[in-house]
């Protein structure tokens, strides 16, 4: 059971608001993945649905937690290596975020820029991603800002500022949230949008400890179960479920066939739920299984970097080898 209550507030906005290039998915879609996943057997749910404006809040209260080393290394790994991550990134280069959240790691990477010809944070979270951009923009007022919001995991086209190459920027380890095929593909469509002479930089988490990981995952204070269970109060929210938080838990296990942290919210009980018309009857002890993340080894990454057709070109981690930077190129 929940035992906290989590809510903060939105990034705020400021000043004049970025006019916001908006590829959201479709309503419809979240109806389609829910249902599909929870028909399922294991259930599932697609991880990129935690991050409404209040998931991606709780993301970020996530990122500042103790046990949750990532964020705090990747950052670390950032501010000693920007300027040679700049250097690898070259002048007068578009700087295309994916998954930008509150873009806090993007302006280690901005400061030390030459001369960059723009910023294109992408996110499925229209609301945030505005605010977050609003707040970007405002910080470095000679930079040209374009938000757009779209579901990154799918091949979508935006208008590109003009540059002279295109890095894309993926950091926080989000690559790990997909299954290696998945993974794989979707180094394939970075690929395409960052063209023959641009740059993947890229956050990529490694092999370790177990018991680190699922610290990181389970958190003591409960906010990693709060931003697991308002996945459920999404659906409550926006197809009408009847999901009583209270009768699932969050858990958070350690897989090493695949080399993946595997987050479940499990029934506590017996219980009937309704969502979109549909009926669910779960048992006790039964999970539904909402987030991959998967840990690489350097070489493992490599190779699947090698088969989406990219080349690792630098690697910087930290002296724990808790976590990695990766500049690719094609091949």
């Amino acid at each position: 059971m929940l035992e906290v209550q989590l809510r903060g507030p939105r990034v705020p906005t400021v000043g004049k608001a970025l006019p916001l290039l908006d590829l959201a998915p479709a309503a419809d879609d979240l109806r389609r993945d829910a249902l599909a996943g929870l028909a399922s057997s294991p259930r599932t749910l697609p991880c990129k649905y935690f991050y409404d404006d209040h998931g991606s809040w709780l993301f970020d209260q996530i990122c500042t937690l103790p046990e949750y080393y990532p964020t705090r290394t990747e950052l670390a790994i950032s501010r000693q290596y920007a300027v040679e991550m700049a250097a690898a990134c070259g002048p007068q280069a578009l700087l295309l975020e994916l998954g930008s959240g509150s873009s806090t790691k993007t302006r280690v990477l901005l400061d030390h820029l030459r001369a960059p010809a723009g910023y294109m944070p992408v996110d499925i979270a229209r609301e945030f991603l505005r605010s977050a951009a609003d707040v970007l923009a405002a910080a470095y007022p000679g930079l040209p800002v374009l938000p757009v919001c779209a579901d990154f995991t799918q091949r979508f086209t935006a208008p590109l500022l003009p540059a002279r190459r295109t890095v894309v920027y993926f950091p926080g380890s989000t690559i790990g949230n997909f299954p290696a095929d998945e993974a794989t593909d979707l180094l394939r469509n970075i690929a395409d949008l960052m063209g023959k002479t641009g740059g993947l930089l890229i956050g990529v988490d490694l092999r370790k400890d177990p018991a680190v990981l699922e610290r990181a995952y389970n958190d003591t204070r409960g906010v990693t179960a709060a931003f697991n269970l308002n996945l459920l109060t999404r659906l409550n929210r926006e197809l009408a479920a009847d999901f009583d938080l209270t009768q699932f838990t969050h858990r958070a296990v350690w897989d090493p066939t695949p080399g993946r942290i595997e987050m479940r919210l499990i029934s506590t009980r017996a219980q009937t739920i309704h969502i979109a018309d549909h009926t669910l009857e779960f048992t006790a002890g039964e999970h539904i299984r909402t987030e991959y993340s998967h840990k690489y080894t350097l070489e493992q990454f490599a190779g699947m970097a090698t088969a989406a057709g990219l080349t690792v070109r630098q690697v910087w981690t930290d002296r724990a080898s808790l976590f990695s930077v990766q500049y690719l190129t094609r091949a």
